[in-house]
């Protein structure tokens, strides 16, 4: 088998993005296979959920794979009991379980110590993983082996596959639409929604629906990255010349798992922990201000606190630790499980671009964007950990409500995560700066 009848065993299996690992010889189902010195491996493989399992001593987490073996047939043997082991005290990710329960695995190969091996991994459309391993011998490796390619991401090599747009393809088509939009000057403030159909928008948030639908992206809440494998993300500026200056920008906005928050609902945390209406709007109570990590926040009085996790070593050290907001009296009034944060973060921000806007009102509600834009790559969840613990990440809610003394209360909800735009690097391993 050649290297690109097994690309083509991978595009007929379903696959749209492939990834080599050169195995170690301790690369195999007793010691697991090594992928990686961080979490970068959540953002690459598609999981069915990360689950905590640990002890006092050894916090790990566990993310089970929809995950098989391609068959030189390009039939698949499902590996049902396959999943990643995220080990934060060191951390690391490997990759375990993937023969037992197959009825077709690859047992000599992955069970030796050998060296030249070459592990293919490939992403479904549909979310699976699918696995194809080759000994050092074959002639797919030595095809491989000779064209001396790059590590990409983490510890992967990713890999072009025919019909599929591969990573350069990606980002210039990405690229190009923001020089399209950009050249466009300014445009009436829309969305697209889920239907197809455009509608105006007249809301804060305006400036990144409006650019969506200029990329074809519909309205959504999906935790999945908007264009071609990109998160799009839109941030307000003064001066298209000063990106950094920028005002706040908005990383995610995952609702909390835990605490009174949770325990209760949403008019109830107003009421119990937050203010009257600053501005003298009557009949309103608003839950907001900057919560960093360590201290208290004057509007509520909460401090966000990052507990199982150390900031002098950067480890979390317990897997069922959270991010809480802690009252003075110690009363948790909100809380997000390291787990929920995790998965938030690799799901949609293994790349990025950061668009900067501005927004005028007269004679119509309009957004353009500038042209210079951000392109973002290669992070996980500890790195968005560090980042609150030093204090460059912060939790910065917009929750309010209305009519609350009336019969029919109305609340809205917005728990958002913010970063200023001159910490932003602080996120990923890779920051450039395009012109457009």
């Amino acid at each position: 088998m050649t290297l690109t009848q097994l690309k083509g065993l991978f595009v007929g299996a379903g696959v749209r993005k492939l990834y080599a690992k050169p195995l170690a010889e301790n690369d195999n189902s007793k010691n697991q296979v090594y992928l990686g010195p961080d979490f970068q491996a959540l953002n690459l493989f598609p999981n069915e959920g990360i689950i905590p399992d640990s002890s006092p001593k050894n916090p790990i987490f566990k993310a089970k794979l929809c995950f098989g073996w391609l068959t030189p047939n390009g039939t698949i043997a499902d590996a049902p009991c396959a999943k990643l082991i995220l080990y934060p005290q060191y951390p690391e990710v490997r990759f375990s379980g993937f023969l037992k329960g197959c009825e077709s695995p690859p047992s000599a190969t992955m069970t030796g110590r050998t060296s030249g091996r070459i592990l293919f991994l490939g992403v479904t459309g549909d979310s699976k993983v699918v696995g194809f391993v080759v000994e050092h011998g074959e002639d797919v490796a030595a095809e491989f082996r000779s064209l001396n390619l790059s590590v990409t991401i983490g510890v992967f090599i990713e890999l072009s596959l025919p019909t599929i747009p591969d990573e350069l393809d990606s980002r210039s088509k990405l690229l190009a639409e923001l020089q399209r939009i950009n050249r466009l000057d300014w445009i009436d403030s829309k969305q697209l929604d889920s239907d197809g159909v455009l509608k105006p928008c007249r809301a804060m948030q305006c400036g990144g629906f409006t650019l969506e639908a200029e990329l074809g992206v519909p309205k959504n809440s999906l935790a999945e990255p908007d264009f071609l494998g990109w998160e799009v993300k839109q941030h307000s500026v003064d001066d298209f010349e000063r990106n950094e200056t920028s005002k706040p920008i908005t990383l995610m906005t995952p609702e909390p798992t835990g605490g009174y928050y949770r325990e209760h609902d949403v008019e109830a945390f107003i009421r119990r922990f937050g203010y009257v209406d600053k501005n003298g709007k009557a009949d309103r109570m608003n839950f907001g201000g900057r919560h960093f990590v360590g201290t208290a926040c004057a509007s509520t009085g909460l401090t966000m606190q990052l507990w199982g996790y150390d900031a002098a070593s950067e480890r979390i050290t317990d897997a069922n630790g959270c991010l809480a907001l802690v009252s003075e009296a110690g009363e948790v009034a909100a809380a997000w499980n390291f787990v929920k944060v995790l998965e938030h973060w690799s799901k949609k921000h293994m790349k990025a671009v950061y668009v900067p806007s501005e927004r005028r009102k007269d004679p119509l509600w309009q957004y353009r964007y500038g042209h210079k834009v951000r392109l973002a790559q290669k992070t996980d969840g500890l790195r968005l950990l560090k980042a609150m613990a030093r204090g460059a990440v912060y939790y910065d809610p917009g929750i309010k409500l209305e009519n609350m003394s009336s019969g029919k209360p109305m609340t809205k909800t917005r728990s958002q995560f913010r970063v200023p735009s001159k910490s932003l690097g602080s996120l990923y391993e890779m920051m450039e700066t395009v012109e457009v």
